[in-house]
């Protein structure tokens, strides 16, 4: 009876044991959740929205040099520019052999040629006085030694003598010098009139006076020009005494002509 007690309070010891070192490991009486298996991956998700663009950053480094291309094809020839300045002149040559010596000339009648050449001299020296009264009396023309004057006594407006004179082959008189500017108002005296018109009229206010060729007026001692002023007219006629003055170009006053002279020009081309 004893063994069969002993026996009995022993395993009940030890059953005990078991209970209470079952509920004190931290496995199994403690409150946390133990992590499971690994579980399957997952689908991938949806491409999500476009960020905000950052800010621009720092510039980096430069960058090494490339390496050069191939060289290409040749372009097409361009136009043709400007001709350039003149260049300096260059050094004398060599002399050249002298030439091989000439045949021996004839015995001239020198007094014979003479009086036919002193003959020719007078003959031109009439020609030339009759084509100098033809141009100053009869036709009434003025020259310098580039130019032909000629006082057109048709009373017209501005624009419309500016065109005469385009068709006669010349344009409206325009003095560029003190000589040039005396002899069109003796010109104008000798006519019996007061005032014609020339080829100049107010620009814009930083040129001040343009002549009808588009050269800005800058001789201010050739007509004694003032500045242009407020209507005055933008037009410019030539008076008597050589002054220069502002007119209203509707006027219709007359208006001498200039031509450039040319060889084997004649008087009666201009007209």
């Amino acid at each position: 009876m004893d063994g069969q007690h002993f026996s009995r309070n022993l395993f009940l010891f030890l059953f005990l044991c078991n209970v209470y070192l079952y509920c004190t490991t931290t496995e199994v009486c403690s409150n946390s959740i133990l992590p499971g298996s690994k579980g399957y991956p997952g689908e991938v998700g949806a491409e999500g929205e476009e960020g905000r663009m950052g800010k621009t950053g720092p510039p980096g480094q430069r960058g090494l040099t490339g390496r050069y291309a191939e060289k290409g094809e040749m372009g097409r020839i361009g136009k043709m520019g400007p001709n350039g300045m003149r260049g300096d002149k260059g050094q004398d040559g060599i002399n050249g052999l002298p030439g091989l010596k000439g045949k021996p000339g004839t015995t001239c009648d020198c007094g014979r040629y003479r009086k036919v050449v002193g003959q020719m001299n007078i003959n031109i020296s009439k020609l030339k006085n009759a084509v100098k009264f033809l141009k100053n009396v009869v036709l009434g023309i003025r020259e310098t030694e580039k130019m032909f004057y000629l006082l057109v006594t048709e009373a017209r407006r501005y624009q419309d003598s500016l065109l005469n004179c385009k068709l006669r082959g010349g344009s409206l008189a325009m003095p560029r010098t003190t000589e040039t500017n005396t002899l069109l108002a003796d010109y104008i005296r000798e006519a019996d009139l007061t005032h014609v018109f020339i080829g100049l009229q107010v620009g814009v206010t930083e040129v001040g006076y343009m002549y009808v060729d588009g050269n800005p007026f800058l001789n201010s001692t050739v007509g004694s020009l003032q500045s242009p002023r407020m209507g005055k007219g933008d037009c410019v006629q030539l008076g008597i005494t050589g002054a220069w003055s502002q007119v209203d170009c509707g006027t219709t006053q007359y208006y001498i002509c200039e031509f450039v002279k040319i060889k084997n020009t004649s008087a009666t081309s201009v007209l």
